[in-house]
């Protein structure tokens, strides 16, 4: 496998990234690692939603905005040498405003001044094939390590942190473990499945070392949009703000929404293309199993694997609900109310008719079918108000559950 090598940079393009996946870019990234690119996850945050506004119509939802407002921002910076920078931008391509972000993001670029600076997309529906960057398989091998240790990872700190005794050291044994595993993906090495369940088992148990305080904090399930739920640009701090007042959050990891992207999107019909996503959704079913095992095996709490949470959220949710994140929400907040966690944050951008359609328009029947959880909607959009999101999280917080 092909071994990265970081002081090279300056003899590759440096590939800008907009931050997405808090706990899974710091792994996920070598996967971006080749002979001509030099990935940087930008981290950038102040004014970058002025920024994009300027350059973005403020009717696209709030995710492109910031996307658009971190790269261009970083380009205005003056730390990167133009002619040597190229942006990505990852999409899953659906029928929503989403499946124009590359088309927004060149017109923002081109407006900024910046169009000699090329885009390159990723996605799996063939999408702008012109600049679809090109996947090698090496590429695709270490994504799927950076994605499951990435769960475990961000499973295992959002459960401890809030609990420790001694402050710090959750943040510590996750920064152990990001560099260990850091090292594996660019180096090649040890990246076989056995090592990685084996791994599994040594994270959950060097985490379940640290000394929690007996009386558990209440636990709030964040669900909803993809950027959103899993970005604290897009939710606002949400986990920090959480955790401030007195809570545990779980968010579920993003494995079970690359299941139900395969599951809802690309196994519809008998192409061959289709039979290898079948197949592989049995496979990142059976690494989901190791993972919940090991969890489960240290008394972590986790969610239902994929096969068996959309077992359960049969009669709660329609599976026709296809586009944007779909049924995976209901089947979501289903799971989270079912098992130990009946407290629930869904949290989309304001006009996201996919997840105001699949999202907000069930929340109404979730809760009639399941009088024992609470579901509170929160919409977060560069024009509204932190104070009003953070009212409404106050208030399922401090509300008492009803009575079953």
């Amino acid at each position: 496998m092909y071994k990265i090598d970081e002081d090279t940079w300056n003899e590759k393009y440096i590939l800008l990234i907009p931050a997405m996946l808090d706990a899974h870019f710091p792994l996920i990234k070598y996967a971006f690692y080749s002979k001509d690119y030099h990935p940087v996850i930008l981290s950038n945050e102040d004014h970058i939603t002025d920024v994009g506004l300027k350059y973005v119509n403020n009717d696209m939802c709030y995710p492109i905005v910031l996307n658009a407002g971190q790269m261009i921002d970083a380009l205005q910076s003056g730390k990167y040498d133009i002619n040597r920078t190229r942006l990505l931008m990852p999409t899953a391509g659906d029928a929503c405003r989403g499946a124009n972000y590359l088309h927004v993001l060149k017109e923002s670029v081109r407006k900024a001044g910046f169009d000699r600076v090329k885009i390159l997309s990723l996605n799996v529906k063939g999408l702008e094939k012109n600049c679809q960057m090109r996947v090698q398989p090496f590429m695709v091998w270490r994504a799927l390590f950076g994605l499951f240790y990435g769960d475990i990872l961000m499973l295992l700190i959002n459960q401890t942190r809030p609990n420790e005794v001694k402050k710090g050291q959750s943040q510590r044994m996750w920064q152990k473990w990001i560099d260990i595993l850091s090292r594996d993906l660019k180096e090649g090495k040890n990246l076989t499945l056995g090592r990685m369940k084996r791994n599994f088992v040594r994270i959950a148990r060097d985490f379940s070392r640290i000394k929690l305080h007996d009386k558990r904090k209440q636990r709030v399930g964040i669900v909803g949009e993809l950027y959103i739920k899993y970005c604290h640009l897009g939710n606002w701090d949400m986990i920090k703000f959480l955790e401030s007042n007195g809570c545990e959050s779980h968010t579920n990891g993003l494995s079970w929404y690359a299941m139900y992207y395969m599951d809802s999107h690309l196994t519809d019909n008998m192409t061959f293309e289709s039979l290898l996503y079948k197949a592989g959704l049995k496979f990142f079913g059976s690494l989901q199993r190791a993972m919940i095992e090991a969890l489960r095996k240290y008394g972590f709490y986790t969610m239902e694997d994929f096969f068996t949470m959309k077992r359960e959220a049969d009669g709660y949710v329609s599976w026709g609900y296809k586009t944007g994140d779909g049924w995976l929400i209901g089947a979501e907040i289903t799971g989270h109310i079912l098992h130990e966690c009946p407290k629930v944050l869904a949290v989309q951008p304001f006009g996201c008719m996919p997840n105001h359609t699949c999202g907000r328009g069930l929340y109404p029947s979730l809760q009639k079918k399941l009088p024992q959880g609470m579901i509170v909607s929160c919409d977060v959009d560069s024009s509204g108000s932190k104070l009003n999101v953070y009212n409404r999280v106050r208030m399922l917080v401090d509300m008492p559950l009803k009575e079953e």
